[in-house]
């Protein structure tokens, strides 16, 4: 079972990285808001029809007040904030950059339990802390070309923002998650911090663009699909395939295979894109994917 719970992690980093690569497409064509709305519209759908088969419960109407409480301002920081500026890196700096920046929700996850839930950080931890950092930094160096002499774009700067604070919302979403999931159905728990982001995605594109752009999307049919194609793969597939994952083998193991989405995103974008990817952002790739690596050791 071990070995199937190994198989169930890698599965989902390839859902994580196919998912990134449609929802870039998708929120270039139809926006952040929308794009971010009806991915979680999508997957809360494939959630109750999961839910109904799994549990016979098709909505989480046995959720205990805390879980409803933790998960709810998981939903909102880990799934309204954070994809908020997660898809406009997408948009600015696109989804290999951008996933190596979520190489550094792990560490920051445990720098945060550590603060405030009280868990304690290894010394080897701090190390693949750092390694990480370096090869996000690698990855962005080498993703200028170097015959160019100009500055760093300013819309570079803003994406490159924009995924760190991606990372640190996720980071802050995942110990409310902890703190309120306990010993509650995951795939249910999953459904609560779904549904407040629909609800938040709802609230920001009304007093946004009061929700023409949710009007607008409808009619775009690529974008639709687009986002729908990565609404299977990640908020749906993905999740379930980790929390199977998490139930048959080590905790660490399921995080380390499944920070493999920088290294699992290049040969498409080189492939199917045709991208240049230069040495330095590869070996940027490999590095912070090494610390999430040395981090769970």
């Amino acid at each position: 079972m071990q070995r199937i719970g190994e198989l169930a992690a890698f599965g989902t980093a390839i859902c994580w990285t196919v998912s990134s690569m449609f929802f870039e497409r998708a929120t270039k064509r139809v926006g952040v808001l929308a794009v971010n709305f009806y991915k979680l519209v999508f997957a809360f759908g494939f959630l109750v029809v999961a839910g109904a088969v799994s549990r016979g419960m098709p909505l989480p109407l046995d959720a205990p007040r805390d879980a409803w409480i933790f998960l709810s301002l998981s939903g909102l920081v880990g799934f309204v904030i954070s994809d908020i500026f997660l898809f406009t890196a997408y948009k600015t700096i696109g989804s290999r950059i951008t996933l190596l920046f979520i190489a550094l929700s792990p560490p920051l996850t445990a720098a945060l339990g550590f603060l405030f839930l009280g868990e304690t950080m290894r010394p080897l931890a701090i190390v693949g802390m750092c390694l990480v950092v370096a090869g996000i930094v690698i990855a962005v160096l080498g993703r200028r070309d170097p015959s160019v002499k100009a500055r760093m774009s300013r819309d570079d700067r803003r994406g490159y923002f924009f995924a760190l604070f991606s990372a640190i919302g996720q980071s802050v979403g995942m110990i409310f998650t902890k703190r309120g999931i306990g010993d509650y159905d995951a795939l249910s728990g999953t459904q609560i911090r779904v549904l407040i982001g629909v609800v938040g995605f709802a609230v920001a594109s009304v007093l946004a663009e009061r929700g023409r752009n949710l009007r607008a999307a409808v009619r775009d049919a690529p974008g639709m699909k687009a986002t729908f194609n990565g609404a299977i793969f990640g908020p749906f597939i993905g999740v379930v395939l980790s929390l199977y994952a998490v139930q048959q083998t080590n905790a660490g193991v399921v995080s380390t295979l499944m920070a493999l989405s920088p290294v699992l995103i290049i040969p498409p974008t080189i492939l199917l894109f045709k991208q240049k990817v230069r040495f330095l952002e590869i070996a940027g790739a490999i590095i912070a994917v090494a610390g999430s690596a040395v981090f769970f050791l």
